[in-house]
């Protein structure tokens, strides 16, 4: 797996945890979704906590916030 494929799955894991879904949090259009999704990935893949996030994903169903280190907003 890629670090970008790697990515997209931490970012669907993190929102998944919280209780979000990411084209929510922008709107129903769908360019604006896929432009938010896209952003939300890229932020992700610049994070240096990878290892940190998918051991927090594995060890816990839900979250209620988004750990201190994550580059996206979950707000």
């Amino acid at each position: 797996m890629t670090k970008f494929q790697e990515s997209c799955v931490l970012t669907q894991g993190m929102a998944d945890r919280l209780g979000k879904e990411i084209p929510d949090s922008v709107s129903y259009d769908p360019e604006r979704q896929a432009v938010a999704y896209r952003s939300a990935v890229l932020l992700c893949n610049s994070c240096g906590h990878h290892e940190d996030c998918k051991t927090l994903q594995s060890e816990n169903d839900t979250l209620d916030q988004a750990p201190s280190y994550c580059r996206n907003a979950w707000g």
